[in-house]
């Protein structure tokens, strides 16, 4: 970039400038300028310094004295167009960039820019478009191909990422965000034993990058290696102890790792808070008083899209009364699609916060003046936790993601049910304080899974089939060896598990083949689409819940297709799950206290043809009649919880 023949002092100037000294670079810049203050180069080189130390007014307004003495120089046009880009002047950053590569085509870096400012938009073909352009120009360059390779990642094309990743690999293998980006798109297509291999690759290269560190224990989360992703989330954490999201990441994932109780979770949520999320909160809101008047409810969630917790949501937005409330959605989805248009529709306001910081979230919250403030993702990926931190809105919630604990005392309230929380049960493990609904945390909602729970597998078979359909993360060396005892006991029986292929899946059979369970007996299913999903629950007789992280969607879609769900319930919230949903449909004989209760329930049922088969033609019929279905009296059982807390802040003093 820098590189013009010049006399000394400009030459010594450039000198210091190319070897990273900018003060002593800066200085004589200044120099030369003092003796000829229209020095272009001298100009132009220092607006780069003020680019490189991120003082871009500055450096807009010296590139721009340039501009006017060399309109067609297309090095500063570059430059000039990257600063516009930092000031996301996005029209005049693609007009310079555009004409420095009409002067000069094969100007890769004009071509990274441009690709850069369509980036930064969202502008995908156009980025695409422009990287093409830098790679066509310079296929030797590393930094175009993994341009590309990050434009194709944006846009879900994971195959065509990883090949532009092994491209600039190929010409440089000691890329270490290379291996990290390719490491993602394998784990997206679920290629969990290569991507684990990147991580470990970018790691080495660079031991201090958090990130890989923190992709490795998604990785290993996904395998089920619960204890060694927590050992990397820690790793993670350590490496950046400024950046919340490893921290975050590493308290959600304590809810997944056996023995670790309610104790040691909300320690690590609390440490959490006292390194990231203590912030100044207002001491007055200008919210109105008045205790029945329409009400303003935020609910801000990455999950507005189809995932479990959006199923889960969208009874309540249907039958939430706009007579009484106005819904404002606080959207951090990164991949809208046809549910969060249908979220969309069903809110008073729209707000799209994805590339919000969280102070401006705080601002646009206290704007809409929001009288409750709902997070709905809880220590989940995509929360935005440090928005209530700030405690924007007078009365703020937690719900939904999981039942658990945000570990933030700026959230006044959690919505939990009697089952999951009965009274002082676990209250001292939360910060917040726990408001109780009538029946179940959960609604369920079975528009997409809309096919007969079908005849008994076991009475085709000949055998009955237990099987566990949660996510793999669930499936653990405490949980296997709970399973491992009932399969020996039920000699014919098979087991079905979820899981992507990969070394997790020989790990598994391994660990039941030395408890004593042929491994012919254990197959596995992959992730498919929701629909086909449910078609598995026809193979399966018996769901056996996992521990100490229940099922819970999955436990729900799995009683309606017709198939009992045995349940283990565990010391922590997450453990109660089972409880909880089976005591709201009259089942509760179908939950344990302790292993050997697991086993004997679970055999019974086994043995028991004719239970098994009223199960299957009752269960859905069970569900439709019980609260977990009851959208309107699940909706208005949380609406009175809110109105309830608001009488309560309308009556309090003012701090």
């Amino acid at each position: 970039m820098l590189s013009p023949e010049s006399p000394s002092p400009l030459a010594a100037a450039i000198a210091h400038h190319q070897a990273g000294r900018l003060p002593e670079a800066e200085h004589l810049y200044l120099q030369v300028l003092a003796a000829d203050p229209n020095c272009a180069d001298a100009l132009h080189y220092l607006g780069v310094i003020a680019l490189q130390v991120g003082k871009f007014e500055m450096a807009r307004e010296l590139m721009a004295r340039v501009e006017a003495i060399q309109p067609r120089n297309s090095e500063l046009l570059n430059n000039l167009g990257e600063v516009y880009r930092k000031l996301e002047r996005w029209d005049g950053a693609e007009s310079l960039l555009r004409r420095a590569l009409a002067i000069n085509p094969r100007q890769r870096e004009a071509a990274n820019n441009l690709g850069a400012v369509y980036r930064d938009q969202r502008r995908w073909p156009e980025a695409e478009g422009a990287f093409r352009q830098a790679v066509e120009t310079q296929p030797d360059s590393n930094s175009a191909w993994y341009n590309l390779g990050n434009v194709f990642f944006d846009q879900q094309k994971y195959v065509e990422a990883i090949r532009a990743y092994e491209r600039a690999l190929a010409l440089d293998p000691k890329l270490p965000m290379a291996h990290l980006n390719r490491g993602c798109a394998l784990r997206e297509i679920g290629r969990l034993d290569e991507a684990a291999v990147a991580f470990l690759a970018a790691a080495q290269l660079q031991p201090d990058l958090a990130e890989a560190h923190r992709h490795l224990g998604f990785t290993n989360f996904d395998r089920g290696r619960v204890d060694s992703a927590v050992e990397s989330l820690r790793r993670a954490r350590d490496l950046a102890p400024q950046d919340s999201q490893p921290h975050s990441e590493l308290a959600f994932m304590l809810n997944f790792l056996p023995g670790c109780g309610p104790a040691s979770v909300f320690a690590e949520h609390t440490q959490w808070r006292e390194q990231h999320a203590t912030f100044a909160w207002p001491t007055r809101y200008g919210n109105d008083r008045t205790f029945d008047r329409r009400l303003r409810i935020g609910y801000v969630s990455p999950d507005f899209r189809g995932h479990a917790v959006g199923c889960n949501l969208i009874p309540l937005f249907t039958e939430h009364s706009r007579a009484h409330f106005e819904i404002f959605c606080y959207a951090n989805v990164a991949s809208p699609d046809i549910l969060t248009t249908e979220f969309r529709r069903q809110a008073d306001g729209w707000r799209d916060i994805t590339k919000l910081s969280d102070e401006q979230v705080g601002e646009q919250v206290r704007e809409d003046q929001i009288d409750i403030l709902v997070d709905l993702a809880l220590h989940s990926m995509g929360n935005r936790l440090l928005v209530f931190a700030r405690k924007p809105a007078p009365i703020q919630v937690t719900f939904a993601g999981y039942p658990g604990t945000t570990g933030l005392t700026a959230i006044d309230y959690r919505l939990t049910d009697p089952y999951l929380d009965p009274p002082k049960l676990l209250d001292a493990f939360y910060a917040e304080k726990s408001w109780r609904l009538p029946h179940s945390f959960w609604c369920f909602e079975p528009f997409d899974a809309q096919e007969e729970p079908g005849p008994l597998p076991a009475t085709r078979n000949g055998f009955v089939t237990f099987g566990c359909l949660n996510t793999f993360c669930k499936v653990n060396q405490t949980a296997l060896a709970l399973w491992a005892r009932v399969l020996r006991d039920v000699p014919t029986s098979r087991l079905v598990l979820l899981a992507t292929p990969g070394s997790h899946r020989e790990a598994t059979i391994d660990f039941l083949r030395n408890a004593g369970v042929e491994r012919k007996r254990v197959s596995f299913v992959d992730r498919t689409v929701r629909k086909a999903y449910f078609g598995y629950y026809h193979t399966i007789d018996i769901s056996l819940d996992t521990i100490p992280y229940n099922g819970h969607t999955t436990s729900l879609d799995s009683l309606w297709m017709g198939v009992p769900v045995v349940t283990l319930v565990g010391e922590t919230v997450v453990g109660r799950a089972g409880w909880s949903q089976l005591s709201n449909l009259g089942l509760t004989e179908l939950a344990a206290n302790n292993a050997d209760e697991f086993g004997q329930i679970a055999v019974a049922l086994a043995t028991d043809r004719p239970r098994l088969q009223e199960l299957r033609r009752t269960l859905r019929s069970r569900m439709t009649n019980s609260p977990l279905t009851d959208a309107s009296g699940f909706t208005r059982g949380i609406e009175a919880a809110y109105r309830a807390m608001w009488k309560q802040w309308c009556g309090s003093p003012e701090a």
